[in-house]
């Protein structure tokens, strides 16, 4: 348990990211905008981080149970009634749904991919408003009946493609794309919801082939499996909750994910203490580099030495790449690892008033490097993201208050995922889920 100071510098940060859901949101439809840019599309991966924060916001006395009930209803009804179909226009096929949509018709835009993972990260936060709304009333039953729906009619085998591992994606007129879910990376909860799906399982193998890609290295003396960005090590421990569980891998190396996100969160303030490309500000205190916008793309030479900036990109240590762009939200989603380490970190970035005139705390990065002009103030990013405000909602709520991991602890499907996966040990092994 954190001291009282830091807990209450948690629940307030909480509170300015949990804000983003009330106010980028249609209420016609339940959408929730990706970034607070104009006229910017909704993402489906911000959506299902929104119906998993409305019960934290009822938990914590920030939004009434109606109004998170009225809400979710929205979300749920929109996309149970939304076309399915091969059309470029239409909100989903398959039962899964288009990376973006537009925030009022709600049809596909900027001519996105039927995205897996997306679709994974929406259902995770549905099956979290079903487990949560548990009431007898017309309106919580209904959010369990559609939550149901949905996540049966997803076909999880039809996006199972080369050499049984999951696709990316698809587009209409184009087909399935060239990429595939391999290496380390956030598609676990994918995997688990496919190998859980009651009605679209994929088979034992898919994940089997998804580990066998995984890379272990050794890097500052600290032995994980490897994944550059700081986001792969969080995003699917939104829901999942891997303390003290593992499957094959992590047994023949006497680990599991949840120690592995700790060790990789060592590595990164490991990597900035080291700081190999010599950034200002770079330490002990000032880390947390993965996926997100950033100040390029541009290329500029800066006290002699010529950089690269890129725009949104998915950053990583300690291979890189890494243009001096850092993420405060992405420490912040590491608290349930190493709390040790991001407790400090927070209350530095706090210090560097990086949240003052922000409606929803840390803007989404900043550069310890690019500055506007000659003598200028620093790059931050204009904009606030749906998918960093919801991780650093959730994942202070699973720490203080092991919330909603004690909710998806007793969810069927995803326990039934975990296992077929190989996964034993636990809470897994004990009868109900929770614990």
């Amino acid at each position: 348990m954190t001291s009282g100071d830091s807990q209450a510098l948690l629940h307030s940060m909480q509170k300015d990211s949990f804000n983003y859901f009330l106010s980028e949101f249609n209420p016609l439809n339940g959408l929730v905008r990706d970034k607070t840019a104009d006229d910017w599309p909704a993402s489906i991966a911000a959506v299902g981080m929104a119906l998993t924060v409305y019960p934290i916001g009822v938990e914590r006395g920030c939004m009434p149970r109606e109004d998170a009930v009225a809400r979710t209803l929205t979300t749920l009804r929109f996309f149970a009634a939304s076309e399915q179909s091969d059309s470029p226009t239409a909100t989903g096929y398959k039962g899964f749904y288009y990376h973006f949509l537009d925030m009022n018709s709600g049809q596909r835009v900027l001519d996105c991919e039927l995205s897996s993972i997306d679709t994974a990260l929406l259902i995770a936060g549905m099956l979290t408003a079903a487990g949560y709304f548990s009431a007898d009333t017309p309106e919580e039953r209904e959010i369990r009946a559609l939550a149901d729906l949905l996540y049966c009619r997803v076909d999880w085998r039809w996006m199972c493609r080369r050499k049984r591992l999951m696709c990316h994606g698809w587009k209409p007129g184009k087909g399935f794309l060239r990429w595939h879910w391999e290496g380390y990376d956030e598609a676990l909860i994918l995997y688990v919801l496919a190998l859980g799906s009651p009605t679209f399982p994929i088979e034992r193998d898919s994940y089997d082939a998804w580990s066998s890609t995984y890379e272990w290295k050794s890097v500052y003396g600290i032995d994980y499996l490897y994944a550059g960005p700081l986001f792969i090590h969080q995003m699917s421990h939104i829901w999942l909750d891997l303390r003290g569980i593992r499957d094959d891998f992590m047994r023949a190396h006497d680990l599991d994910y949840f120690e592995n996100s700790r060790r990789a969160a060592h590595v990164q303030q490991r990597y900035a203490i080291d700081n190999p490309l010599g950034f200002p500000d770079y330490g002990e205190l000032c880390w947390g580099i993965t996926a997100s916008d950033g100040p390029g793309p541009a290329t500029r030479k800066i006290d002699g030495i010529q950089r690269k900036f890129y725009d949104y990109v998915g950053r990583g240590a300690p291979y890189g790449p890494d243009d001096g762009t850092l993420a405060p939200w992405a420490v912040a989603a590491s608290l349930p690892f190493a709390p040790e380490i991001v407790l400090p970190s927070i209350e530095h970035y706090q210090n560097l008033h990086l949240c003052e005139q922000n409606p929803y705390g840390f803007k989404a990065s900043f550069s310890t490097v690019f500055h506007h002009g000659r003598g200028g103030r620093r790059w931050v990013s204009p904009y606030h993201f749906g998918i960093n405000e919801g991780p650093t909602v959730i994942m202070v709520e699973n720490h203080l208050h092991d919330f909603p991991w004690s909710l998806m602890r007793q969810n069927d499907a995803l326990r039934s995922g975990l296992r077929r996966a190989g996964f034993a040990g636990g809470w897994l092994d004990e009868d109900g889920g929770a614990g």
